[in-house]
């Protein structure tokens, strides 16, 4: 027991003493106990009591049933819904995930043993304070990730955890216990019953925590070798040209460092130079070349998120982005409209990020000269924005009906006259009006 007090939400508050007054146990527990003592805002509130779940309905007017086999029921208070699960043992675990069934029970102990990680096995309610059978305040203040009980064990239970563990610590700031580290290694290849949308979670929290170097630790236990084998070839390939200092994989590490926690740059800089392995060629001078991988990379990124089922938007935004991440231009209003209009004018801010996390996750051979020529890029764009400037085929002065309507015909001929007017612009912005167009048009002259 401990006499640490967490301030609990009235509605929560409410649950476990409803339950306390009927005969029953009930506790805050989980994550909602660890980050509360962290001093983090917990996303959610999990509830555990002794009673089954029917005895839990009897006791409130709304409720639904979330996973009853399982134990657990949402109580509805002020239209937020509360999961308050019974007490239980898991059965066996065939699948690297589920249990085949579970047994319920009235002792608090038994099902605070079947969680993952000492800091996620506390409970708490007023009356007896944090219980903390298993050491979790003291892996808290030890920032730790430890396993409950014997880590393989608990890895061969859930194969989830082994990648939780991991963006538990980088999320956290904690280190991994080496048990647990055991664990993770010798169970690895068990990730590959875990569904791809749960991986897909997993990452993408753990590569948006303020630590995304932590995919270098589940690179050294064999974790990505499972789900993200790309990622390996990259950790193992060198780069021998001045323009480097890291292997792929290590560049790949300190590029997701150098540009802020947004899910869409964070698996841009991940996936950026995935093509570099299958397009690496060496000169006679030993000097290695990456001539044209950022095609490789576009397709190899494609197949990793629909692999990983990325949904439509971020696999549309993120390939472009890499496709593009070695695009340059000089600093000239005419070569950045271009490059804004190639791009994609909705991501080229994005851009701009990603080329600069890749220039200051390379040598410093030229980097000077190269920030000196994204920053002269990044304030003429904002003079174009500033002036309006920006132009697409959509927002093109004529479309293709005015086209028809001067005289041409429907089909690849204004196709490429729409192509030959947009180019124009991009150079000329001035010149975007529907009359000065169709008078190029009808005059045919050269700009």
């Amino acid at each position: 027991m401990n006499n640490f007090n967490i301030k609990l939400p009235d509605d929560v508050q409410f649950i476990i003493h409803t339950l306390q007054l009927h005969g029953f146990e009930a506790y805050a527990v989980g994550g909602c106990v660890r980050d509360s003592i962290l001093g983090r805002e917990p996303g959610d509130w999990d509830i555990t009591t002794s009673a089954m779940p029917e005895e839990t309905k009897a006791l409130f007017d709304k409720t639904f049933d979330t996973g009853i086999e399982h134990g657990t029921i949402t109580v509805l208070l002020n239209h937020e819904g509360y999961e308050v699960t019974t007490y239980r043992i898991d059965g066996k675990y065939e699948d690297s995930r589920h249990p085949k069934e579970v047994t319920f029970t009235r002792n608090l102990k038994e099902d605070l043993l079947r969680r993952d990680f000492t800091i996620n096995a506390m409970a708490y309610n007023d009356k007896d304070g944090i219980v903390d059978i298993f050491g979790g305040m003291q892996d808290l203040e030890k920032h730790m990730i430890r396993c409950v009980g014997n880590a393989r064990e608990r890895f061969s239970e859930d194969a989830l955890r082994i990648l939780r563990g991991v963006r538990f610590a980088a999320q956290l700031g904690f280190e991994i216990d080496e048990e647990t580290k055991e664990g993770m290694k010798l169970l690895a290849p068990t990730l590959e019953n875990i569904s791809a949308e749960r991986i897909q979670v997993e990452l993408v929290k753990m590569l948006t925590s303020d630590r995304p170097e932590l995919i270098r630790t589940a690179y050294e236990l064999g974790i990505t070798k499972i789900f993200l084998p790309e990622f390996d070839r990259m950790m193992e390939t060198e780069q021998e040209t001045p323009h480097h200092m890291y292997t792929v994989g290590e560049h790949t590490i300190h590029a997701m460092m150098n540009v802020r926690n947004d899910k869409i740059l964070r698996l841009t800089m991940l996936l950026h130079d995935t093509g570099k392995p299958e397009y690496k060629t060496m000169d006679e001078d030993g000097v290695a070349h990456f001539k044209m991988h950022a095609l490789g990379s576009e397709r190899i990124a494609k197949e990793v998120l629909r692999r990983l089922k990325f949904d439509n938007d971020t696999l549309h935004k993120v390939t472009r982005l890499v496709l593009n991440h070695d695009y340059r231009m000089p600093a000239v209003p005419k070569n950045v409209r271009r490059a804004m209009n190639k791009i994609g004018e909705d991501i080229f801010p994005y851009y701009m990020e990603v080329r600069r996390a890749d220039v200051l996750a390379q040598s410093e051979y030229r980097r000077a000269e190269k920030l000196k020529n994204l920053d002269e890029v990044e304030q003429t764009y904002a003079e174009i924005i500033e002036k309006g400037q920006c132009v697409s085929l959509k927002e093109l002065a004529v479309t293709g009906r005015d086209l028809i309507r001067a005289g041409m015909k429907p089909g690849k001929e204004i196709g490429e006259k729409l192509n030959e007017l947009l180019n124009l612009v991009i150079e000329n912005p001035e010149m975007n009006t529907k009359e000065t167009l169709l008078n190029y048009i009808s005059t045919d002259k050269e700009v």
